[in-house]
């Protein structure tokens, strides 16, 4: 069991090493969540994340023969990262086994940094269980990306730092997965300030935690595609779990909806670039979930910024949809000369502005005078795409959703 004097500890190990990150206040998140908002940006860590931290730790405390011979990893990219650098900051090779569907940055990054980087299965579960076949053969030391005792006390050096900076918060509010993250903040968070509230924080598709918390136990769960990949853990560490559970006050789960609307608001609002798990706080209270927290000093963990570029733009549109503002509905014109520009016309009045509009006559209707067109438009917000097809119904111009 990690005890508070190793979480200490490891803050010595890894200065100089690892970034002491700000916490600063946000105005603009504090607007939008009736909250008053501090970020703790551990996405500007060297790899993105907060993973240094625990790598950092867990590398300093091999024995020098073992560090000679390497480790091994499995992870969906963060903790990769992570140990790559530290690995190669100590001179200790590291080998990496990341799924098949990691993003291509974070595999990019792996081998930039000089590890050996390995694609292995469908998920995370088989991924982890070919890194242990691995260590096994090279004699290489495995290492936890969220239940070593060194990667959550590493982790735990965060809620350090956080109670330094913001000495009389409320709530701190964190990402769970494997739940490493989760038990080192908590456990040091409580230790010096036991009336902080923690939140924990999970992608729907991939709720393992609370899965665990109804069964007692830690317990494998059936995994679904998520935003969140640096959360997709189908199972939670058993001494993560043991140490989290009676420090956690509350749980919340997140819709992949509601966390590519929180990646765009920080996108727009916090002018930074932030990954699907470590937006999964802002998430939790943009949805109304935390309304007791109003009006109270909370930090959210903004500790992830490894998101693959062409997912961020897809996550970016579908954000623009979930708020409104990028619609899509099927409009039902006359074929005849002018029938397109009066619809254009008909739509710019409302100060809606096109973004594609694309013609239909093969399957528009057996009416040949008449003809589809797919209109996908920007607007406001959802109450001004309503304006804008009513606009459209009182004009006589017909329109239904698109499939």
């Amino acid at each position: 069991m990690v005890k508070f004097p190793d979480i200490e500890a490891a803050r010595k190990r890894i200065d100089g090493a690892v970034y002491y990150s700000p916490c600063r206040d946000s105005i603009a998140l504090s607007e939008i969540t009736a909250m008053k908002i501090l970020c703790k940006l551990d996405n500007l860590q060297r790899t993105g994340s907060f993973k240094e931290r625990g790598a950092r730790n867990a590398l300093a405390q091999l024995p020098s023969d073992q560090q000679k011979r390497g480790v091994v990893a499995a992870s969906a990219g963060n903790h990769a990262q992570a140990l790559a650098y530290q690995g190669k900051l100590l001179g200790i090779p590291a080998t990496v086994v990341m799924p098949k569907f990691a993003p291509l940055v974070k595999v990019n990054n792996c081998q930039k940094l000089g590890a050996t980087v390995v694609l292995h299965g469908k998920d995370f579960g088989e991924a982890k269980a070919h890194a242990h076949e691995i260590a096994k053969e090279g004699a290489l030391a495995y290492i936890d990306g969220y239940d070593d005792p060194a990667i959550i006390a590493g982790q735990g050096t965060m809620g350090l730092e956080i109670v330094e900076q913001v000495p009389d918060l409320d709530a701190v509010i964190i990402p769970v997965g494997g739940a490493g993250l989760l038990a080192g903040v908590s456990l040091a968070v409580k230790t010096l300030r036991p009336d902080t509230k923690i939140v924990a924080v999970e992608a729907e598709n991939v709720a393992s935690f609370s899965a665990a918390l109804e069964a007692g136990k830690p317990k494998k769960i059936t995994m679904h595609p998520t935003l969140a990949d640096g959360l997709a853990i189908p199972q939670v560490g058993t001494n993560a779990f043991r140490i989290a559970r009676p420090l956690v006050d509350l749980v919340v789960t997140v819709s992949e909806k509601e966390i590519a609307l929180a990646i765009l608001r920080l996108v727009e609002l916090e002018k930074s670039v932030i990954e699907g798990a470590a937006a999964t706080p802002l998430a939790a209270c943009m949805a109304g979930k935390l309304d007791e927290l109003a009006g109270r000093r909370v930090v959210l963990l903004l500790c992830g910024g490894n998101i693959d570029p062409n997912v961020l733009s897809r996550v970016i549109e579908s954000g623009l949809v979930a708020d409104g503002r990028l619609g899509r509905f099927n409009a039902v014109i006359s074929d005849r000369p002018g029938g397109l520009a009066d619809l254009a016309a008909q739509i710019a009045s409302t100060g809606a502005s096109i973004k594609q509009v694309v013609h239909d006559r093969a399957f528009a209707s057996s009416d040949v005078s008449v003809v589809n067109v797919l209109c996908t438009v920007e607007t406001r917000n959802h109450e001004h795409l309503a304006e804008l097809r009513a606009k459209l119904k009182s004009r006589g111009v017909k329109t239904y959703d698109s499939k």
